[in-house]
């Protein structure tokens, strides 16, 4: 694991990030429709609210953000009135929040190995576990037919819903707010989650050490399948440069893959 330094004492964002997210902010504000009727009773709203652990002071922004589409067109409402404007400024202040923490957190990393980390922080499958590690699937607002198609369990409304409520309290608080949510909410474990397996790209990661040492890129080939159609096992060997460095199983030549570039990790000391 790489040194760990004490991450800073949060003051202003760097002047020209913050002039840009200053400028986002204003733009998205003008543009939000205005309505002085919430579409959730206030006991949810209050509910919610200490899920996030921050009280909103217009909670018209925190109702936007949970609007997905299906709730507005059931409603005879237009695409804009969505919570996806609302998503475009939260992935935006995800970004800056993320990268910024990874860079003072994990002073002696490359790049590229931020870059990983990174990625998977702000990945549907892990912000759509931050969704329900707050219930926020209870909260949303869904047409009657997406609700009863298990729309308030699906990874894509959920990490879409997180997104808005960022832009939401960003709105609302300002960068430091949305800063200390995300913190709270989605990096407090992030040192252990890019170190669990079933998050690791083993692929990209034997990638970038094969390209590391100059010997191109890794060769997959399935040897064999087995079994019949609905329950296909694939067997797939992973070489560098002509010669088989690793093997693995699995129920699709993805998975198969995935595996086999970890057998070559291992078998090459880089895990």
């Amino acid at each position: 694991m790489g040194a760990v330094a004490p991450v800073a004492a949060h003051g202003d964002a760097n002047e020209r990030g913050g002039r840009w997210l200053f400028w986002l902010r204003g733009a998205v504000i003008r543009w939000l429709p205005r309505s002085s009727e919430t579409e959730l009773p206030r006991t949810m709203i209050r509910d919610l609210e200490r899920h996030l652990q921050y009280r909103f002071r217009d909670v018209s922004l925190l109702v936007q953000s949970l609007k997905h589409r299906s709730y507005v067109y059931s409603n005879q409402g237009h695409g804009v009135d969505s919570n996806e404007r609302l998503e475009y400024l939260g992935d935006a202040v995800l970004d800056v929040v993320v990268a910024e923490f990874l860079f003072r957190l994990y002073v002696d990393r490359r790049e590229g190995d931020l870059t990983q980390i990174k990625s998977l922080a702000v990945s549907r499958t892990v912000l759509a576990r931050r969704a329900r590690s707050i219930d926020l699937g209870r909260f949303i607002l869904l047409s009657p037919e997406e609700r009863n198609a298990g729309g308030d369990d699906q990874d894509s409304i959920l990490s879409d819903a997180f997104e808005a409520l960022i832009g939401a309290i960003h709105l609302d608080g300002g960068l430091p707010a949305a800063r200390s949510f995300i913190e709270r909410v989605a990096l407090h474990d992030i040192d252990e989650l890019h170190r669990r397996e079933d998050f690791i790209n083993f692929k990209s990661k034997l990638l970038e050490h094969v390209q590391s040492l100059g010997s191109g890129h890794p060769k997959y080939q399935v040897q064999d399948e087995t079994g019949p159609d609905h329950e296909k096992v694939f067997s797939v060997e992973v070489s560098i440069t002509g010669e088989a460095v690793g093997n693995g199983t699995g129920r699709s030549k993805k998975e198969a893959q995935q595996m086999a570039a970890r057998d070559a990790l291992q078998r090459l000391g880089q895990i």
